[in-house]
């Protein structure tokens, strides 16, 4: 049974795009049907967690806007990042999903006892997965991931 639901942010909960500014300022764009599969989620007690290597406010703020409280953001080795986070929650990998889409997330989806990619990712992150989602990053791929969990955790039970 899945408890964790992880995944990476830029290219796997958003599309990758990165809107700057010449003042410093930011702009991502997040799905909002990914968004209520992660709330989902966390009403059956599956706890969801972001990591991203690239530190973002608008990471922090959308975590905030969907109650997510485990929000690594700005790491640059993910796996020690995701192995603690279990750690401390005392799950187990074999309880782990992860989502990613990039070689930064390679080692998490091989760590976790299920492994998402979505879409968009590269061929070797897909390479890596037990599941890829049919949506694109940014594009109902988190929603995609999280129905499979839902229907996974059913099967397991």
């Amino acid at each position: 049974m899945i408890k964790l639901f992880a995944m990476d942010v830029d290219g796997t909960l958003t599309d990758g795009g990165v809107y700057l500014d010449g003042n410093g300022g930011e702009m991502k764009r997040f799905d909002i049907q990914d968004g209520l599969g992660l709330v989902v989620l966390m009403r059956m007690g599956v706890k969801v967690a972001f990591i991203s290597g690239r530190f973002s406010p608008a990471t922090e703020r959308r975590a905030k806007e969907l109650n997510i409280t485990a929000c690594v953001n700005g790491v640059k080795d993910k796996l020690p990042a995701l192995q603690n986070m279990a750690h401390e929650m005392g799950i187990s990998s074999a309880e782990v999903a992860y989502a990613g889409d990039d070689m930064p997330d390679v080692e998490c989806i091989k760590w976790a006892g299920l492994g998402l990619a979505t879409n968009n990712a590269r061929q070797n992150v897909k390479a890596a997965a037990d599941w890829c989602a049919p949506s694109s990053g940014g594009h109902g791929a988190i929603r995609d991931c999280a129905e499979y969990i839902i229907e996974y955790n059913g099967e397991k039970q």
